[in-house]
């Protein structure tokens, strides 16, 4: 698999084009300042109304409703969320963005699983860095970046690929490096690994630690610092150097633990379970799950939210969040500009 660093990149292909952004959510907010501080020409495009001009206000960022950005503009990102991206590309992207643009997105699900159905006169391709994107941002004002996927869909122009690469280069990518890929295997996998272990694993595993040593008795706020608190240091490690950096780390005890125990717990059952997440993500049976609740006013997503917002590890790590006040010193997330 071959990796591309800054070096091998021509970003020049961008230099006389005219960037719009679509959405200034997390990604948005990441992708448009790295772009303007690249040197590129980048416009913001928001809805009538949205609450997020006044962000745009405070970033000093260019920024103007949907149908006025997209006068002209040679590169269009779509960085609003999945759902939103098949109305506003049928509403103001389909008939206005003139024929030899580019189309790009950040996560192939709405072009693999035929949301939206891109015109055949336009470039079309995903930059999709490894990371949220308040990591993009602040892993690029650190002088280093996020490792980035790119895929191509439509090749109108002949030079799609070029772009993909200089975009990627531009929010930082090419200084962590970019990968070659399709919109299937970046969508499929990148959804397996958001439910099965990033997030939904993770967050499982984390919870079902913290219950068994508050019902055993335990101090809630022990349960905390063993379950939750100390998952970043693992992780760090785990991070910098593999799995066996952070074997060599911890205590011999520790690591006796991790090899006689963990596999009691991520048994043959659970990954027979994580290949049925993985076959109804192949098979599309997420993506209408999904889809379908979006158009029913998000009420799963919105019941199963405000549930586990009531867990006691939330009250017992506010709680404690609150006497370590370095953790918020250089927040990754600062809701008043991303």
């Amino acid at each position: 698999m071959k990796v591309t660093y800054d070096n091998d990149i021509k970003t020049e292909v961008l230099n006389d084009k005219k960037i719009v952004i679509l959405g200034y959510g997390s990604q948005g907010y990441a992708h448009s300042n790295n772009l303007k501080d690249s040197d590129f020409d980048v416009t913001v495009g928001l809805r009538q109304g949205s609450g997020s001009f006044e962000k745009l206000r405070r970033s000093n960022m260019p920024g103007a409703a949907i149908e006025e950005a997209l006068q002209d503009a040679d590169l269009v990102m779509m960085l609003l969320p999945d759902e939103h991206q098949p109305t506003v590309y049928e509403q103001y992207v389909k008939p206005n963005l003139k024929a030899g643009a580019s189309l790009g997105f950040a996560h192939g699900f709405n072009v693999h699983f035929e949301q939206i159905n891109p015109r055949d006169d336009i470039n079309v391709f995903m930059v999709a860095p490894k990371g949220p994107g308040h990591t993009v941002r602040s892993t690029y004002t650190e002088g280093s970046g996020v490792p980035c996927l790119v895929a191509i869909h439509q090749d109108v122009t002949g030079d799609t690929k070029q772009q993909a690469y200089a975009y990627a280069s531009a929010i930082g990518g090419g200084r962590a490096g970019i990968i070659e890929t399709t919109f299937k295997e970046e969508t499929e996998t990148d959804l397996f690994g958001e439910q099965a272990v990033l997030c939904g694993g993770t967050a499982a595993l984390v919870q079902a630690g913290f219950e068994t040593l508050v019902e055993a008795g335990y101090a809630p706020e022990m349960a905390y610092f063993e379950c939750l608190h100390e998952l970043k240091l693992i992780v760090d490690l785990m991070y910098e150097g593999g799995i066996n950096t952070m074997r060599y780390s911890i205590s011999n005890t520790a690591e006796y633990g991790d090899l006689t125990r963990g596999n009691r717990l991520v048994t043959k059952d659970t990954k027979a379970a994580m290949k049925d997440i993985l076959q109804e993500i192949q098979n599309g049976q997420f993506a209408k799950e999904y889809v379908d609740d979006c158009r029913n006013d998000y009420q799963t997503l919105l019941q199963l939210r405000g549930a586990h917002a009531q867990h006691p590890i939330e009250t017992v790590g506010e709680q404690l969040r609150g006497m370590m006040p370095w953790i918020k010193k250089k927040p990754l997330v600062d809701q008043t500009i991303n």
